[in-house]
């Protein structure tokens, strides 16, 4: 079997018509109607360890991260998916526009393919030096002038820089149009192989939101190169603080990324149609999925700020097609996770699962085997808030503003993936031993403090108020006990560190 793996990053499942797209934006999505009318859509899916490359290492490693570090690398006692998938006789490729895999502090996630696709440019890649004077209306829009440093200004000018020579009028310049076109070429060139693993990691529909036409005027009938409308919001609340947009600035930016799912959309249907034409499908697994939701208003907040982990950003998008699937155009209410993807990628190559990893096959449930996969599944960012879920309700658990965090790893890791261009403090009281459950390999152990996203437990059933409007924690103190319960269950099924159970006030439980 062959397996196509697509991540669409930041693709929040509110703006998909497989997902009822409760907006007031109709957003065209045709290739991904048409896929869904072939796979098996997961309706119960949530993202994992946030954000970029935390979610990441549970797709290729298996290893539910945000546990026992932040942002890092593959490490060395991690069974990455594209060296097992070769182990399995497969040839591998991944092909991305996603710039955190090349940058310090996040290697060895590209270098077990047999060959790799970089396509430069997207968001602050460190790539192009000119124009010196980037293009002053597009810094307006990516808010470059309001940034609150050099560095913040830096990062925000860079991606002018990278594409001051796009044409706006074709969106062939455009990152998607370049990840699925050589994608579709990788099939094309590569269909011989007796078995292979492709790796699709589109960065888009992510931040800014810049995009040509005619996906710019698509959803809006706003000027789209109108420099006091925004296509690189600040994260934070949108009321307050330099993270505060006007009602028509908040229509615009869901407008625009509107555009961006549409523009993705029409460039992923490129690998469909390639698979239609070398009648691939019958010996190919092809997932789609993302690795966390956006905030774009909702609740209050804008990006993937310090707010509470709603299902804006943790209820994330599955689809997945495969030959042996019984109910192709289906659905399933079973609750999965992010990390499940390793072990079912795996499995469909026939290699071996990792007996130390926190993944569990989908397998049973594309053959229509089973319909229950887990009884819980966790979610959150290192060092912050915990969240958990059983399928119909939604406990979010606070952590303690300040307490000691550990952070593990066999390497002295970025501790706040946010400031890119700051150097990481040098890390004086690490001590060193076999600290994780996972493995034997002794690793760095060094402190950090915890971030809180909310002052008290808040509970939701997700069943009857999708929308997450109505705390029920309060009203309902059986159910919330039940949920912390089933967070402290969580935890010790993972063997998550007392430090852990300490900063999220559980040691008594």
């Amino acid at each position: 079997m062959n397996v196509i793996f697509i991540s669409i990053d930041s693709l929040s499942r509110n703006f998909l018509n497989v997902y009822g797209q409760p907006i007031e934006i109709a957003v065209q999505t045709p290739n991904l109607d048409r896929f869904a009318e072939r796979a098996l859509v997961f309706d119960t899916h949530y993202a994992g360890s946030l954000p970029c490359m935390p979610a990441r290492r549970e797709f290729f490693a298996g290893i539910q991260e945000f546990l026992w570090r932040p942002w890092g690398p593959i490490e060395p006692f991690d069974m990455p998916l594209a060296r097992a998938a070769r182990g399995a006789g497969a040839v591998t490729q991944l092909v991305t526009d996603h710039y955190h895999y090349f940058q310090h502090g996040s290697h060895g996630y590209y270098e077990d393919y047999n060959g790799f696709e970089f396509i430069r440019g997207h968001e602050s890649d460190a790539w192009r030096t000119a124009p010196r004077q980037p293009d002053p209306d597009l810094l307006r829009q990516l808010k470059a002038n309001d940034a609150e440093d050099v560095t913040a200004y830096m990062s925000r000018a860079a991606y002018a820089r990278n594409v001051a020579s796009f044409d706006i009028e074709d969106e062939r310049d455009f990152f998607p149009a370049k990840v699925f076109s050589r994608a579709a070429d990788w099939l094309q060139n590569n269909q011989d192989h007796s078995k292979w693993f492709l790796a699709v990691d589109s960065f888009d529909v992510h931040e800014p939101f810049h995009c040509p036409e005619p996906y710019a005027s698509m959803y809006t009938d706003e000027d789209p190169r109108d420099p006091e409308l925004v296509v690189w919001p600040v994260y934070g609340r949108v009321d307050e603080g330099r993270s505060q947009l006007t009602p028509r600035q908040v229509a615009f930016v869901r407008s625009q990324f509107a555009g961006k799912v549409t523009m993705v959309d029409r460039w992923f249907g490129e690998v469909l149609d390639t698979l239609d034409r070398l009648d691939l499908w019958q010996d190919t697994m092809v997932v789609v999925t993302t690795d966390h939701g956006h905030y774009l208003g909702e609740h209050g907040w804008m990006g993937k700020p310090t707010a509470p982990f709603y299902n804006v950003l943790a209820q994330t998008p599955l689809l997945i097609w495969h030959p042996d699937n019984p109910r192709p155009g289906g659905r399933t209410v079973a609750l999965t996770s992010a990390v499940d993807i390793y072990a079912t990628a795996l499995d469909a190559l026939d290699a071996p699962i990792p007996s130390n990893v926190h993944s569990q096959s989908l397998m049973p449930i594309l053959r229509g085997e089973r319909e229950h996969h887990r009884d819980w599944a966790v979610y959150g960012y290192w060092g912050s808030s915990i969240n958990v879920t059983d399928g119909r309700y939604t406990y979010f658990h606070p952590c303690k503003a300040g307490a000691p965090a550990n952070a593990h790893s066999t390497m002295m890791i970025m501790m706040d993936p946010w400031d890119w261009f700051r150097p990481v403090e040098p890390q004086v009281n690490a001590e060193a031993g076999r600290f994780l459950p996972y493995t034997d390999t002794p690793v760095w152990r060094y402190a950090s403090t915890s971030q809180s996203r909310h002052d008290s437990p808040m509970l939701f059933d997700v069943q009857s108020d999708p929308g997450q409007t109505h705390d029920l924690a309060t009203e309902q103190p059986d159910v919330t006990s039940t949920m912390r319960d089933l967070l402290v269950t969580a935890l010790r099924q993972l063997g998550a560190p007392e430090d852990q159970y300490r900063r999220l006030g559980l040691d008594g439980a």
